[in-house]
């Protein structure tokens, strides 16, 4: 079953419960879909890579704000944001923990040679690539700066 598939599927089953934070959440992923098939011109499906690109970039909007709401104290706010990123993240692949992340840098790190920041770029770029969708850009980020001191 594709991405669509599962998200109309669990609209339904939002309607039906009437939670207006999952139906926001789920339309907003649809409506992402939606443009990125219309980018292409084409009404073909997206790629696993594509569709989990859409999702992360949704849960990181849906982060921001929810940080941004909290500065401001608004937790009414940033309640709902968290919410709805939470039920973006059930369509994503399981995330890594930090210690699984620290592992894959580690390796990429020894196999580029890279000694120090200026080649960061490099070790985040394969990084980026090979765990893309299962580990939040951020937090990759930091622990490759710590191993590059």
């Amino acid at each position: 079953m594709s991405l669509q598939d599962d998200v109309m599927t669990a609209m339904k089953a939002a309607m039906r419960d009437k939670n207006q934070t999952a139906l926001a959440a789920l339309r907003a992923i649809k409506s992402e879909i939606l443009l990125a098939q219309t980018e292409t011109g084409s009404k073909e499906e997206l790629t696993k890579e594509q569709e989990i690109k859409i999702l992360s970039k949704l849960v990181k909007q849906r982060k921001d704000s929810a940080n941004i709401y909290a500065e401001q104290n608004r937790a009414d706010l940033a309640e709902p944001e968290l919410d709805q990123a939470e039920i973006i993240s059930q369509f994503l692949p399981a995330q890594l923990s930090e210690v699984e992340i620290e592992k894959v840098v580690v390796e990429t790190i020894a196999k580029v040679g890279a000694e120090g920041m200026k080649d960061m770029g490099k070790v985040m770029g394969i990084v980026n690539q090979q765990l893309a969708g299962k580990a939040d850009g951020k937090t990759i980020s930091t622990i490759v700066r710590s191993k590059l001191v």
